[in-house]
C-alpha cells in the first residue's frame, strides 16, 4: 500500500489496492439490497435510521459540513499583507 496523504488527526491516510475496490463494488447491488431491507424491516429505530442515511449518502452524496474559522478577520488580514508583500 502506498501512503498518499493525511488525515486531520496527522495518521497516513493509505490506498486501497484497486482489485479490492473493484471486488467491493462488484458488490453494490448486495450491500444497498442489505441496506434497504434494514430500513424497512429492521428491529430498532436506530438501525432503519442509519440504513436510511447510508442509503441517502450513496445516492445524493453527503451534505456539506458547514466550517468554522474562529481566525477569519486574522486570516484575510495576512494573505492580503503577504499578496502586498508586508509581514
Amino acid at each position: 500500500m502506498r501512503v498518499t496523504k493525511q488525515v486531520p488527526d496527522g495518521t497516513p491516510k493509505k490506498k486501497l489496492p484497486l482489485e479490492l475496490k473493484s471486488l467491493a463494488r462488484d458488490q453494490t447491488n448486495l450491500a444497498l439490497g442489505v441496506l434497504i431491507g434494514i430500513a424497512t424491516n429492521g428491529e430498532s429505530e436506530a438501525a432503519k435510521v442509519t440504513a436510511a442515511i447510508n442509503i441517502l449518502d450513496r445516492g445524493w452524496g453527503r451534505p456539506s459540513q458547514p466550517t468554522e474559522n474562529k481566525h477569519e478577520g486574522e486570516l484575510n488580514i495576512n494573505v492580503r499583507n503577504i499578496m502586498e508583500g508586508r509581514k
